[in-house]
């Protein structure tokens, strides 16, 4: 349930369309701007680099670095 772990950041395995959670909690912080990203609302990752972005813009620039 997306709700356990109230306040704690979730650890998460990312999938291509998907994601598995490894251990409880309802938000992830983006790789590059440091924002929390709420469970909920998580759209966007890297299965490659295994890293969570709050928005397009975020993931794009994360493409752009490598």
């Amino acid at each position: 349930m997306l709700m356990s772990g109230r306040g704690r950041e979730a650890k998460i395995h990312y999938l291509p369309g998907t994601f598995r959670l490894l251990s409880d909690g309802d938000h992830v912080r983006c790789a590059i701007t440091g924002a929390v990203i709420p469970l909920e609302q998580l759209r966007y990752w890297s299965v490659a680099r295994q890293e969570a972005y709050a928005d397009a813009a975020a993931s794009q620039e994360a493409e752009r670095r490598g």
